[in-house]
């Protein structure tokens, strides 16, 4: 009798939980069958909104990939290229359903390193326009753009990071209050690169269509990020008042590796897809600069390790492991960005690396005060932290110039 009666409650709280799912369900139906919708469809012009994601170039061919963000059926009717029509073929077919995307191909011999501009025009007249500041054909998997795109990622990402690493020995001659005037600047470095990541993805969203939510996107990837990152620095706190400030020390290099891995993949992501574009050139001089850029990432890293007394080899295995965390993924973001790129890919991640990036410099803060947070707004500290955004501030140059 136990069990039945168990069974019941339980198909009771079930259908409590669905009954109102039940009734929004038949209140849309009814909306759509006989309420106002159909008035409102008849009386207003349809909303049309193409979005072209991506134009690829190959020998005497542009393909467009077209997403139809809007709420209504469009239809594409005609194609420009440079002001002039051109014939096209469109698949799976001219009309797009909402949400629905589509391949628009033309055969139009376009020159290398040339502006284009293509405008579609729907069968309603409204036209949907992309420019492309140069044109260049745009690369298919092949193993000469994979080890291009692998040696852009070593050179913009896992070189800059391991340079960082060789300050260690001259960190960990200062003595005293240099130790707080580090974590501070390192707190400093991350909150630039958190902010720097922030601001690439509010850029990315204005290139993505509307129907894909770029802002939900960003605050999903942000707040899983810090949860995440939150419930391990939650789980290692046991072992942390165990092991001692030695172990305390290594949880912030690997967590501080693993924000700067994640921001490194959204980076590569964006500069991938730049490259494979033809929208930068990334000669000689721009690779040095993100090199002297992101070699502050390193000093990031080893600032809370100066404290580890013992520098025995299982020590540099732990440095080696943080450097390609931090930096690797920059390749793995330049492979998929060359051949696959994603802008709402890049928005998670830059998001996902914003967060994990806040919440180390968090953890480090929360260290830093030991329980009293206005202990930690010394003289020291608040150099450290601004001399750490100073640092990026001016790095960020190279990169730009």
């Amino acid at each position: 009798m136990e069990q039945i009666g168990t069974k019941e409650s339980r198909i009771k709280l079930l259908v409590k939980a669905l009954l109102p799912l039940i009734l929004l369900g038949i209140l849309l139906l009814v909306f759509v069958k006989f309420g106002p919708l159909g008035v409102f469809k008849a009386n207003i012009i349809p909303i049309e909104k193409a979005f072209i994601e991506r134009v690829v170039f190959s020998p005497e061919h542009i393909a467009l990939e077209v997403f139809n963000d809007g709420p209504e059926p469009i239809t594409i009717a005609q194609v420009l290229v440079n002001d002039a029509y051109w014939q096209f073929d469109m698949m799976p077919s001219n009309t797009l359903e909402p949400l629905e995307k589509g391949i628009i191909k033309i055969n139009y011999p376009w020159v290398e390193g040339d502006a284009e501009t293509i405008k579609l025009i729907s069968r309603n007249g409204i036209t949907f326009e992309r420019e492309i500041e140069a044109a260049a054909i745009t690369p298919t998997f092949s193993w000469f753009y994979f080890k291009t795109f692998v040696l852009l990622g070593i050179y913009v990402g896992v070189i800059p990071v391991l340079l960082g690493l060789l300050w260690l020995p001259f960190l960990r001659m200062l003595r005293g209050k240099w130790y707080s005037f580090l974590l501070a600047l390192t707190v400093g470095l991350l909150i630039f690169l958190g902010f720097d990541a922030l601001e690439e993805s509010f850029e990315l969203i204005k290139t993505i269509p509307q129907a894909l939510n770029g802002i939900g996107i960003l605050i999903i990837g942000f707040a899983l990020s810090v949860l995440i990152l939150s419930a391990v620095s939650y789980k290692s706190e046991h072992h942390k008042q165990i092991k001692g400030e030695q172990f305390q020390a290594l949880i912030f290099g690997y967590l501080i590796s693993l924000g700067i891995g994640l921001h490194n993949l959204g980076e590569g992501l964006a500069i991938g897809s730049a490259y494979a574009l033809g929208e930068i050139a990334l000669g000689s001089l721009l690779v040095i600069g993100f090199m002297i850029h992101n070699v502050t990432e390193g000093v990031a890293i080893v600032a809370p390790l100066t404290r580890i007394f013992e520098l025995k080899n299982n020590f540099y295995l732990h440095l080696i492991g943080m450097g390609l965390l931090a930096g690797a993924p920059t390749i793995l973001g330049a492979v998929l960005g060359g051949f696959s790129y994603s802008p709402a890919l890049s928005i998670f991640f830059l998001a996902i690396g914003a967060g994990a990036i806040f919440d180390v410099a968090y953890d480090i803060v929360h260290y830093m005060s030991k329980g009293k947070w206005i202990s930690i707004f010394t003289a020291t500290n608040v150099l450290g932290f601004l001399a750490g955004l100073l640092v990026m501030y001016a790095t960020g140059f190279l990169v730009l110039g």
